[in-house]
């Protein structure tokens, strides 16, 4: 059946429901959110929705429809701000996946699973990306495919997932599978003299996120969020080769842990962009807090796609920040997001792993265990 709209934060999205989760995407930019997960007792919404959106506000109708849209998660192609242009192609910020109008193709139900197809055709650089969110009753994940065809050439891309705290400081603790190599943005993230401030020391390399370099000497610990309010940050992981990544989000006080899986040989990277107050120019004017992006990429830091191609930093040490599309061969990006109860004295995630075709198994510091429905295998599954 073709897929129907409601009128979301202001913005007309299209629906899909399983008996456990309740997902929203918006017909502009195609972003998923905000999303509600079923636990039992209680619902939750992980994502953020921007302030203005939240309160319908208008907008700076020059400012990219992506901001105009922005929250939950949405698919980048090419991932980043695009400043600068590439063989003669401009991109919007984040590309034209996160910036123009998605078609609506089906909306289909068989035997428990839900699947709602969308469909972008590019005009920068011709192609077609086909945008699948697929549910399955009973299950705690939303399961994400994004597929690209007749495109050639190189191409950073990217999921941007933005989780919303609560606001009291170190309510999440954040942990991930191995990383070989994590590094501060080069550069300053914010410029204070158009009303933006960044609190990390740019360049800086870390072995974790428990210690990072701050501008103003010392440290600070990434894994505990929010916090460095009145800043907004931005850093890199490289996952250890393999083909399975994983970033998690314990929140104790709640009882609840989201987390995010990946096939790092598609999706290299994790960028963490933490956003806690730290922009006062329009639209964020200072409002725009306790929001951690957890943007699961192959590409270098969110520049774009002209750095993410050349010679840079993290090439040089041997690290993938692009792919390279081939028209007659469609390239296929999958994606797991999800949530799960957690029982007394779980902690910060030490461990996540498939345990079957169906589940996964969370396992924290302290020992405790969560158990989360997954299917893990969605990871390897391909378009031809």
């Amino acid at each position: 059946m073709k897929p129907t709209l409601d009128s979301i934060h202001g913005q007309p999205s299209y629906s899909i429901r399983s008996d456990k989760i309740e997902a929203y995407v918006t017909k502009l930019a195609g972003m998923l959110g905000p999303v509600a997960f079923d636990l039992g007792k209680k619902k939750v919404s992980p994502f953020s929705v921007a302030p203005w959106s939240l309160n319908e506000e208008v907008i700076d109708v020059n400012l990219p429809p992506l901001l105009h849209s922005l929250r939950g998660d949405f698919f980048c192609l090419p991932f980043g701000g695009n400043e600068s242009s590439f063989r003669g192609e401009t991109h919007p910020p984040h590309g034209e996946t996160a910036n123009l109008i998605w078609t609506p193709k089906k909306h289909t139900y068989i035997e428990g699973q839900h699947e709602l197809h969308l469909q972008l055709k590019t005009k920068v650089r011709s192609g077609l990306v086909d945008k699948y969110i697929h549910l399955r009753d009973g299950h705690d994940a939303i399961y994400q495919r994004h597929v690209i065809s007749d495109m050639n050439g190189p191409m950073p891309l990217g999921h941007h997932a933005m989780l919303k705290f609560p606001d009291s400081p170190g309510s999440g603790r954040i942990s991930t599978s191995g990383f070989v190599h994590g590094q501060v943005l080069p550069f300053p993230f914010e410029n204070p003299e158009s009303g933006g401030y960044h609190a990390l020391k740019p360049d800086s390399k870390f072995r974790s996120l428990k210690k990072v370099s701050l501008n103003s000497g010392g440290h600070t610990d990434l894994s505990s969020y929010p916090a460095r309010k009145g800043f907004d940050d931005l850093a890199l992981l490289v996952n250890k080769p393999g083909n399975f990544a994983w970033t998690a989000v314990t929140f104790q006080k709640e009882r609840y842990v989201y987390f995010a899986l990946k096939d790092p040989r598609v999706l290299a990277s994790t960028v963490l962009w933490m956003s806690n107050a730290g922009r006062h120019y329009h639209p964020w004017n200072g409002r725009h807090e306790s929001v951690l992006g957890i943007e699961d990429v192959t590409a270098y830091y969110h520049v774009g796609i002209a750095e993410s191609v050349k010679k840079n930093a993290l090439r040089d040490k041997g690290f993938i920040t692009h792919i390279q599309l081939r028209d007659r061969n469609p390239f296929t990006v999958n994606h797991i997001l999800g949530m799960a109860n957690i029982p007394p004295g779980f902690d910060i995630v030490k461990k996540l792993k498939p345990i079957n075709n169906s589940s996964i198994q969370i396992t924290s510091q302290s020992g405790k265990q969560a158990i989360a429905k997954v299917d893990s295998r969605f990871l390897y599954e391909t378009v031809t």
